[in-house]
């Protein structure tokens, strides 16, 4: 029997700061681990020179998604879930002018930005996205570390036999999961459904207080995230000139409601107060999901869905249900999509990938779009198997997806597909909720087994490097 990873929906959704997850938040937990084994081996006080090395995925695009930021603000012992996004620009204006590193908000060291951050454009064996963190001793030996940003914020060590062995070691789930099958079996024979099941997994790790706190802070960061998109104008960082386009579309939604609010839990009801003809539906749900990857561009703080890039399809699709489909909704389904959509993830990510860098961006719009679309089809009423059937089709026409980012940038096209993804999602769920789940010609676990096949015949020019597609067609001079 193939080992199972005990994967939290807490692995799945990270609280992080844009743009990307594999190129930003990974860079920026590795730094952060390799802090912590250099004070472990207690060799932290004897550092008088350091280099970051990025190669493949995170050096091709790195300076796009600000992996050189990312490493640098981690060695400096920042968090990015508590980090002020506001002073970010001044912390990495200060290195640059001062040429020296705060490590750990310790000792100082001199590190000359455009010098000691090497980019490789080669590839490493063991993963596209790979990175190694070298420092020079008093006694001028050396102590290095490679790692690897396996998609969603995972971060493995080159020497660990697989990427689960990352993950901390904890007593066994009492469902254990591998495929949609097994979670369909265990809420038949259970008679559970799938939040139940994935609750009594998460109790395993922590307390039902401790699980409904950390829901909480994920879903008040995705709706934070939507409200500042939503109320920020001007133009994205990166040098393409993108114009941001969620202030003037929740601008012209609210009409004369605007700003008739205080803060974003009284925006959230005035919008459940507005007109939604079909097209207002659609308008809003790429409203929210435009407004949330505005932000992730921005170097702002955002919920990996599975991952940055793919940051505003889940809180897009959760968004419409509590202000189009259910007025009365509150926190106990947001609880619930929170727990369905993750575990849906996770499932993915078992069986397949949720790396651009490994498998395009199939591996995370897809991917964000079938969880979202089976967390909407469970909150509507969907059975087990409707959910995985929602999950299914929505991957099913995401399959093959490339990334190619323009300028390395998680901005052309990335934002407007998670508007397409959550379009996307809320389809499916639709479909599935009025099909017969049990004469589906395609199994949740046959797509994800394709998506992976198909992930490992598609070119690497289309995989997170920005050597082909858009990235090639469009030029700055066309931005």
């Amino acid at each position: 029997m193939e080992k199972v990873a005990f994967i939290s929906i807490f692995d799945m959704l990270k609280i992080g700061v844009g743009p990307s997850s594999s190129h930003t938040l990974g860079p920026w937990r590795a730094a952060q681990r390799w802090i912590a084994a250099l004070k472990q081996d207690h060799v932290f006080d004897k550092i008088k020179k350091i280099q970051i090395h990025l190669y493949g995925s995170l050096s091709l695009t790195g300076k796009g998604h600000a992996t050189d930021i990312a490493a640098v603000l981690g060695l400096c012992g920042h968090d990015p879930v508590t980090i002020n996004t506001l002073t970010i620009g001044e912390k990495i204006d200060f290195i640059k002018a001062n040429s020296e590193l705060h490590l750990d908000k310790g000792i100082i060291v001199p590190f000359h930005f455009e010098e000691d951050i090497v980019f490789h454009k080669h590839f490493l064996d063991f993963h596209p996205n790979g990175m190694m963190f070298k420092a020079v001793l008093t006694d001028n030996s050396t102590y290095e570390s490679y790692f690897y940003s396996i998609g969603g914020g995972f971060v493995v060590k080159e020497e660990q036999e697989n990427e689960n062995q990352n993950l901390p070691q904890i007593k066994p789930f009492p469902f254990p999961i591998h495929y949609a099958t097994e979670l369909q079996n265990y809420c038949e024979k259970e008679q559970k459904d799938i939040a139940e099941i994935v609750l009594a997994n998460e109790r395993t790790l922590r307390s039902d207080d401790q699980i409904d706190a950390a829901l909480a802070s994920i879903w008040n960061v995705m709706l934070e995230s939507m409200y500042l998109g939503c109320h920020t104008d001007g133009k994205l960082p990166g040098g393409l000139n993108v114009s941001r386009r969620a202030a003037n579309m929740n601008k012209k939604l609210l009409a004369e409601n605007f700003e008739q609010y205080q803060n974003k839990e009284q925006w959230l009801n005035t919008i459940r107060g507005t007109e939604v003809r079909f097209r207002q539906i659609l308008q809003w749900v790429s409203c929210f999901a435009i407004s949330v990857n505005e932000v992730n561009a921005s170097l702002g703080r955002v919920v990996t869905a599975p991952t940055n890039g793919s940051s505003g399809t889940l809180p897009a699709v959760l968004m419409y249900y509590l202000c189009i489909e259910n007025h009365q909704a509150g926190f106990e389904e947001i609880k619930k999509f929170l727990l369905v959509s993750g575990e849906i993830g996770s499932l993915f990510k078992k069986g397949a990938t949720i790396s651009a860098a490994m498998g395009g961006c199939q591996a995370e719009i897809g991917v964000s779009s079938a969880m979202a679309a089976g967390a909407l089809c469970f909150l509507m009423g969907g059975s087990t198997a409707q959910v995985l059937m929602a999950s299914e089709i929505a991957m099913e026409h995401h399959l093959g997806l490339t990334c190619d980012p323009v300028a390395g940038l998680v901005q052309v096209p990335c934002i407007e597909r998670n508007a397409m993804g959550a379009i996307k999602a809320i389809n499916a769920a639709e479909i599935a909720i009025e099909s017969d789940a049990s004469k589906a010609k395609i199994s949740l676990d046959k797509v994800i087994s394709t998506m992976w096949e198909t992930a490992k015949d598609m070119s690497s020019r289309y995989k997170e490097t920005s050597k082909g597609g858009l990235a090639l067609q469009v030029m700055h001079t066309d931005c």
